[in-house]
């Protein structure tokens, strides 16, 4: 979790346009028409612009104010599924953990945080080496899309991947 500088509002903004939305019906077309996965990798390469899409966003705010609480929060999850086919093909269970789950959150007016669990540590789990790669680079391609942003990034991040203890 990271503190972010700036109004909840202006927090997400800039998340949400440095993370573009999956544009379901354009892949779903790439299915109907049994595209190859050349045509997935090509538009995923050109609307990913920092390497990642959020597939779903859930504002919680509106909902948990019905039962009094004053908290603003963005629920998303987001990722690439170029790198998710990489270790699906070695373990399909790794659809748990991807999508990536982010948060963007802030308590009565205080600072706002971005919260994310460390993608290295969610898929060292599986005990496959091709995984662990895979998860040590999306450790690296979050703290590259932190930086953009200008928000700070955790040193577990900026470290580039778990090391399993054997």
């Amino acid at each position: 979790m990271v503190d972010v500088d700036g109004a909840f509002d202006e927090v997400v903004a800039q998340y949400e346009a440095a993370v573009p939305e999956y544009p379901a019906a354009r892949f779903e077309r790439l299915i109907a028409e049994r595209a190859t996965w050349a045509d997935v990798v090509g538009l995923t390469e050109r609307i990913a612009i920092n390497g990642f899409l959020i597939y779903f966003k859930f504002p919680a705010d509106p909902l948990m104010g019905l039962a009094g609480n004053k908290a603003r929060c963005r629920v998303y999850l987001m990722g690439n599924h170029l790198l998710a086919e990489r270790m699906y093909r070695h373990d399909p269970a790794v659809m748990l953990y991807a999508p990536l789950r982010t948060v963007i959150t802030q308590m009565n007016g205080l600072t706002v945080r971005f919260a994310i669990d460390q993608p290295s540590a969610q898929f060292a789990q599986f005990g496959v080496p091709e995984i662990d790669a895979v998860g040590a680079e999306l450790d690296r391609k979050l703290a590259a899309l932190l930086t953009g942003l200008g928000w700070p990034v955790p040193a577990e991040l900026a470290a580039g991947g778990v090391t399993r203890r054997g």
